[in-house]
């Protein structure tokens, strides 16, 4: 199965490829976001900051919505969630607008939320998965539509959305692809759902 993967200039690619790749997907990195208005198959890689992922998106952020409604599967990771909702206040510019909600600074005496932390999630994609432990790397967190949020983590004592889903679209505020077995299962389990689609 092809992937391609947006490198809008931010963040290391490498982890997520290959994690991809271990999992059996082809993955065609493009620097023209253009190109992924062709996909079959999208991932939005995390690291970053919203404007500085936004600004090589921002030209075809309509087109990229339309494919995403139309059926089109994608996985975003971190920021590549982030982005995918309709504002961030560590921003100004104006995100994807495909989930519904805005980006928020995350309320806790400890930030950046950096290490290991559960997902409560009953969504296929955490089907056959021993651990629900995984890898977050964060300041902010996605205020989603709950009718989107497919999974939760709670974190100094606070409850936040860090799993979305909306039609084929899957959003996670964790690193699958720094998370050990748990994120290489649950990549393989999103590989089979599209695979099944396409």
């Amino acid at each position: 199965m092809k992937i391609t993967m947006a490198d809008y200039g931010v963040g290391n690619l490498h982890s997520i490829k290959k994690a991809l790749e271990k999992n059996g997907a082809a993955v065609v990195t493009v620097t023209d976001m253009k190109d992924l208005l062709d996909a079959k198959c999208i991932m939005f890689p995390g690291v970053g900051a919203f404007d500085k992922t936004m600004e090589r998106l921002q030209p075809y952020r309509e087109q990229i919505c339309e494919r995403l409604n139309a059926g089109v599967p994608a996985l975003g990771i971190c920021i590549g969630a982030q982005i995918m909702f309709e504002s961030s206040a560590e921003g100004k510019a104006p995100g994807l607008g495909f989930f519904s909600g805005t980006v928020k600074p995350l309320k806790a005496k400890i930030v950046p939320h950096m290490g290991w932390n559960t997902v409560e999630s009953k969504d296929p994609l955490m089907n056959g998965i021993d651990s629900n432990y995984f890898y977050f790397a964060h300041s902010y967190y996605c205020d989603a539509d709950p009718s989107d949020v497919i999974g939760t983590t709670e974190y100094e004592g606070t409850t936040f959305p860090s799993f979305f889903r909306k039609k084929n679209v899957y959003g996670t505020q964790f690193h699958p692809e720094k998370s050990g077995e748990s994120g290489l299962e649950m990549l393989r389990n999103f590989i089979e759902a599209v695979e099944d689609l396409i």
